[in-house]
């Protein structure tokens, strides 16, 4: 299993915007839907602009995500379209900034190009994108959903309030929010200092050295969508040991188990407020686990087994966004005797309730190791 996450740690930081601008083991029984249906409508009614976007032209899969300290030079831009297997890039501003009182990862892009680096949902929603240009903000399903941003509500952001025009996942994992480059600008974002690249033909993690090299110091490139050869992605065997021990599941549970009541907060890690992959990771910390922060990132932490195997700690995870139907969106704790502990959505409070299969996309067994080498 390759152990590469969308972004790094580090990079999920992005650059900081100015403001001014013991549990019983019992293989799954009871199982129910405990999440609504996801909505069908990703966009609000259409605002108004004064040119509208371009249509959609080809696809570009994104493969690496830059940020750097400085802007991007043309000079520098040039070196990189000629680094071997590079096929497209797209240029961008990327900070983070409080959006509806929560610290969210943002990026400014052109609305008519950008597009064709989403995944396909996203991309092919005229509409969506018409919204972004006009000045709304787009926000991903996961923060519009689970974190209480509605489409058409208007919430407060560095300069003012902002409308919700779409709920329009990129595909980058930890980047949440979508905005034009002329509302960048008024949010104080950096200028020009993150960059999507397609190569869908190239080693990634080759390419993610030679990018290093070209853009120099303080330069940080995460693999998104990472091609890689069969030599990385084989599955691996694991010895006795590789996993958790007995002792250090139930002080995962019992840790989970004492934030019961706690209310979900989107992008909160406790000890008093959590949102799903939040309380995997303090629950886990209290092991002395490492986990890494997001959910995409924790379906990397172990082998995957099958819901007829599962066990107490291991983790479950859904797919249940429509923007991106292939992403890792929601997490959750095995109990044990068909049961999970889980922070659901804003609204709800961290629980014990029945797992549910519906839109199920694994379940992991956590490999302290694997788990801390994630990023």
């Amino acid at each position: 299993m390759s152990l590469v996450a969308v972004l790094t740690a580090d990079l999920m930081l992005l650059v900081q915007a100015s403001e001014r601008q013991a549990v019983a083991q019992q293989p799954a029984a009871a199982v129910r839907t405990h999440r609504p249906e996801p909505q069908k409508t990703l966009a609000a009614q259409e605002g108004k602009t004064a040119q509208p976007v371009k249509p959609l032209g080809q696809l570009h899969k994104p493969n690496l995500f830059v940020v750097t300290r400085k802007p991007l030079t043309n000079e520098l831009l040039r070196k990189v379209a000629r680094v071997s297997g590079v096929t497209a890039l797209e240029l961008a501003d990327a900070a983070s900034i409080t959006l509806d009182g929560k610290r969210v990862q943002t990026l400014a892009v052109d609305p008519s190009t950008f597009r064709a680096y989403t995944p396909k949902v996203t991309a092919a929603s005229d509409a969506l994108w018409n919204n972004v240009a006009a000045g709304d903000v787009a926000v991903s399903f996961v923060l519009g959903n689970d974190g209480g941003l509605s489409l058409h509500s208007r919430v407060s952001g560095p300069t003012g309030s902002l409308r919700i025009g779409a709920y329009a996942t990129t595909g980058f994992g930890a980047v949440d929010a979508v905005v034009s480059r002329e509302v960048g600008r008024t949010l104080g974002l950096p200028r020009d200092n993150a960059l999507i690249v397609s190569a869908p033909k190239t080693n990634s993690d080759k390419l993610r050295k030679a990018l290093l090299k070209v853009l120099g110091k303080g330069t940080q490139v995460a693999m998104v969508n990472p091609v890689l050869p069969p030599a990385q992605a084989k599955v691996r065997t694991y010895a006795a040991g590789s996993f958790m021990s007995g002792e250090q599941i139930t002080v995962a549970l019992r840790a989970a188990a004492s934030k019961l009541g706690r209310p979900y907060v989107w992008g909160a890690e406790g000890p008093n407020t959590f949102d799903c992959s939040g309380l995997v990771q303090w629950a886990f910390a209290q092991a002395g686990v490492r986990m890494p922060r997001v959910t995409h990132q924790q379906w990397l932490a172990g082998p995957q087994v099958p819901l007829s195997q599962i066990q107490p700690g291991d983790l479950l995870f859904w797919r249940i966004d429509p923007t991106n139907p292939g992403y890792i969106s929601h997490v959750a704790i095995y109990w044990g005797d068909g049961k999970m502990v889980v922070a659901p959505r804003t609204g709800d409070v961290v629980k014990i309730a029945p797992i549910s299969t519906r839109n199920l996309a694994g379940i992991v067994r956590v490999s302290p190791t694997l788990a801390a080498r994630v990023r």
